[in-house]
């Protein structure tokens, strides 16, 4: 469905058919898009040609799909959320020494983003895949973001945000939470076990911050990694001493 209107109906409609788009697994005809957005055909029309002529979305035989404008907004977005151009490298290095899925995190405005993976873009599976991450206080990545704001930060993204409950273990007590981070810090990295999703892990640790990300504006990035949480069981210390070779070899 789509989400509540934050501005211009006609500016809101249309970002809910390139969401409504990218989230399937194929072609989608103006009819279904008509009905999502519970809109007359011509206005689904109206909305569908300035998107398809910039490049947004395409138009094929069977419906809409993402257009090619798509890959080039991804790059820019990694450009300017992304600490340092070594950082790819690192999670390749990560994935192929653990065998799990590496992840790019980050902090900025008010918000914690899954900025880039190994994960294949088919792998439908992989429970973290690249955008908002919602499920911040349960991930290593998000405890080791949130480990390292300051106190009124971290309690204003969780007053926003929520600590839903998505496993049985997942923390959902301020209290509990803030122990957590607490243990985070004096480790130096954190970890998540089957509190997002039972069948993971994920461990993390918070990249050193370029300059450019200095000051109470900047942006707080995380390396992590994810595994089926049995294998994690027979092997901790390696992925621990991976992700942090990885960390150092990034900066």
């Amino acid at each position: 469905m789509p989400v509540p209107p934050h501005g211009p109906q006609s500016v809101d409609r249309a970002l809910d058919i390139l969401e409504a788009v990218a989230g399937q697994p194929g072609p989608v005809s103006a009819k279904a898009l008509a009905r999502r957005l519970d809109c007359s055909l011509s206005t689904a029309y109206h909305l569908l040609g300035p998107l398809t002529a910039r490049g947004y979305l395409a138009r094929t035989a069977r419906g809409y799909v993402p257009g090619p404008r798509i890959p080039g907004l991804h790059r820019e977005f990694r450009r300017h959320w992304g600490p340092q151009p070594g950082l790819g490298d690192a999670l390749s290095r990560l994935r192929r020494a653990t065998g799990g899925e590496a992840y790019h995190t980050a902090y900025r405005g008010g918000l914690i983003t899954v900025v880039d993976t190994t994960a294949p873009v088919t792998d439908t599976a992989n429970p973290f895949a690249p955008g908002r991450e919602t499920r911040a206080h349960a991930t290593a990545h998000g405890k080791a973001l949130l480990a390292a704001l300051p106190r009124p930060a971290r309690r204003r993204y969780l007053a926003e945000h929520g600590m839903a409950r998505f496993t049985p273990a997942t923390i959902t007590s301020a209290e509990r939470f803030e122990a957590e981070l607490d243990r985070v810090r004096g480790q130096g990295f954190a970890v998540s076990v089957g509190e997002a999703d039972p069948a993971y892990t994920c461990l993390a640790l918070v990249l050193p911050a370029p300059a450019a990300d200095h000051g109470p504006a900047g942006a707080v990035h995380a390396l992590s990694v994810s595994l089926p949480t049995a294998e994690y069981r027979r092997r901790p210390a390696l992925f621990r001493d991976a992700l942090a070779a990885a960390a150092a070899g990034s900066a």
